[in-house]
């Protein structure tokens, strides 16, 4: 599955591979796909659209931070774990 995100204007934001919205606040949006979860900050953000079918999330508001958290469903190794 392809994955992008459009930013436009740090106001229209458009997520395409999203498989499920995990939160969604004025302040924090945080979207997961098959290999990340995407955290969006900023102020009056609000899901526009969201069509899992399309794997298509958008939304609107004043974005400040786009960041892009661990891999979804892999666990670190013992190793990774121990030795940061």
């Amino acid at each position: 599955m392809n994955e992008s995100i459009l930013l436009e204007n740090y106001e229209h934001m458009e997520l395409k591979g999203a498989t499920k919205v995990v939160s969604a606040t004025a302040t924090q949006i945080v979207v997961e796909t098959e290999t990340k979860n995407i955290i969006i900050n900023g102020n009056n953000l609000e899901v526009t659209k969201l069509d899992l079918e399309n794997n298509l999330v958008c939304l609107i508001g004043s974005v400040s931070l786009v960041k892009l958290g661990s891999s979804n469903g892999q666990k670190r190794s013992f190793f990774k774990r121990i030795f940061k």
